[in-house]
């Protein structure tokens, strides 16, 4: 593009590059609506099969509008947010290793779905210095070709990308990996020295919101198909 003059830079970027991330936005738009209508069903399905136990352990699904949504399962939340923008990968990336991405640049283009998981108490209570997870986030390019990002109890793999489309099943597979992971992944007595100082206006903030700090794990760090969560 050295040679050409920024109208005709332009004019193309707008007709392929912009074009193209629209496309990918429409796809994967597309699937986070479907994916919606999945938490629903699975909501409905899990619930009717958990007649006669504990109201506070049934599962409650939440449309909170155009890029998010959640699900309540027990003391878990878990939040599915798609990102409004379209990504490209980095150079470093292992994404890149794929012959999929090789035979054509494009097919990198990638719209995002996050699930973060938080204590449902963190809500109820609003405890907003509370911390959540990233879990995991699923890439899906124009030709709803599909991979996720995260921990190894995911199962999937990079290699699978352009090889697979996503559907319904493989959503419905993906939540309920999240959902056993979240329940999975236990809330843990934080160190003594951690929390045995504690300042007057913390405890007086404690008293009228019970807004101490909690996250399930002490040192946890995401770092993607990596099974150790604590330092």
């Amino acid at each position: 593009m050295k040679n050409k003059d920024p109208k005709t830079i332009i004019i193309e970027t707008l007709s392929v590059k912009s074009s193209l991330k629209q496309q990918v936005y429409d796809k994967t738009f597309s699937v986070f609506n479907l994916a919606k209508e999945v938490l629903q069903e699975i909501t409905n399905d899990y619930n009717g099969k958990l007649k006669g136990v504990d109201k506070r352990v049934l599962l409650e699904y939440k449309d909170r509008g155009k890029f998010e949504a959640q699900i309540k399962v027990a003391g878990d939340m878990l939040f599915f947010s798609m990102h409004s923008n379209i990504f490209e990968f980095d150079r470093g990336h292992v994404v890149w290793k794929t012959s999929y991405a090789q035979k054509d640049k494009t097919n990198t283009y990638c719209g995002i779905i996050n699930i973060y998981n938080f204590l449902s108490d963190s809500f109820k209570y609003n405890r907003n210095d509370d911390l959540g997870y990233l879990i995991a986030r699923v890439f899906i390019n124009k030709e709803m070709y599909y991979f996720v990002e995260g921990k190894r109890q995911f199962g999937f793999l990079y290699s699978n990308f352009g090889k697979e489309k996503i559907t319904p099943e493989i959503i419905k597979k993906i939540i309920n990996t999240a959902i056993v992971y979240a329940l999975q992944f236990d809330l843990l007595v934080p160190p003594y020295d951690n929390v045995k100082i504690a300042s007057v206006g913390l405890m007086k903030k404690k008293i009228q919101s019970t807004q101490l700090q909690t996250g399930k794990r002490v040192g946890f760090q995401f770092n993607s198909d990596d099974v150790s969560e604590e330092k």
